[in-house]
């Protein structure tokens, strides 16, 4: 897992087993390890203010700490059965979306003093792997390994609109405007879905070789890049749906891919504990600048 704080490139964290790291994206240095003996790390994010960062963990519990000093904020406790899997904060931080191991969707209050469950959804029936936010912050989507992408209403707290597929979904991306939705998984597809009654728009075979792990869109949304076990990387146009590019230089499966909020690098990690730095084709590059255009 790779995280970037939304409007800050020279820092971005990784976790995996017994450990969070943070690292400095410019020197390529270590900056702080966070080690909770004999625990899976599975999802953590950045807070939009920077100020703290949450995880999840592979005994059910939440944790968030301070990324300068790696100091406990707090805990939330049996949040999940069998372990956190996926985690994602509110732009306004007041709200925490977690799911589970078995499925369950939980919706968090983070108060100054305490943190509250809202809300306990359930109907995944497999793991959830990923949690996206929309830009408006009332409507979370969650990508499960039974098969079905589900859009909640995180202020009403009810289920708006599901996606079905014959697949283990692994990561989904909201395009830039919330108008669709971007999914990849065990099916070798990435799939466009319309946001509003989550109707199939496309699907277009992303991998020859293996599952689809990670997706990461730009801010433009002209855009993205897809990962997984074939061990490439790969750039695609949006509009066209058409691979532009193609990264070589991991040996065992990519994880997880992510492009720097400043859009002009990636950085990918594998299974064999490998991070690697991309730079940006020059067609983001150009995008990046039209998108800064007054």
């Amino acid at each position: 897992m790779i995280k970037f704080n939304s409007e800050y490139s020279e820092v971005f964290g990784t976790c995996s087993r017994n450990d969070i790291r943070i690292w400095n994206s410019r020197t390529r240095q270590e900056l702080l390890r966070i080690h909770v003996p004999n625990l899976e790390c599975f999802s953590l994010g950045f807070m939009r203010d920077g100020k703290s960062l949450f995880s999840g963990w592979h005994d059910g519990k939440i944790r968030c700490f301070l990324p300068q000093s790696g100091k406990l904020l707090y805990s939330i406790n049996d949040a999940h059965i069998n372990g956190v899997t996926a985690i994602a904060a509110t732009q306004c931080g007041g709200k925490l979306v977690s799911g589970g191991m078995n499925g369950d969707i939980r919706i968090w209050k983070l108060g100054t003093q305490c943190q509250t469950l809202e809300s306990s959804l359930k109907e995944h029936r497999g793991r959830v792997w990923n949690i996206a936010i929309n830009s408006l912050n009332d409507r979370a989507i969650s990508a499960s390994a039974d098969g079905s992408c589900i859009i909640w209403d995180i202020k009403n707290y009810v289920r708006v609109a599901c996606m079905f597929e014959s697949t283990m979904f692994k990561q989904l991306v909201f395009y830039p405007d919330d108008s669709q939705i971007l999914t990849c998984g065990s099916d070798k597809k990435i799939t466009y879905w319309d946001t509003i009654d989550a109707e199939e728009i496309r699907s277009m075979d992303g991998s020859l070789e293996g599952e689809i792990n990670s997706l990461s869109i730009t801010k433009s949304g002209e855009t993205f890049v897809s990962a997984g076990e074939d061990r490439l990387l790969k750039v695609w146009d949006y509009e066209k749906g058409v691979c532009s590019h193609i990264g070589i230089g991991h040996s065992t499966t990519i994880n997880k891919v992510i492009i720097a909020p400043n859009q002009e690098f990636m950085v990918s990690v594998g299974t064999d504990g490998s991070i690697f730095f991309w730079d940006v084709p020059q067609e983001l590059r150009c995008a990046k600048k039209d998108l800064n255009q007054p």
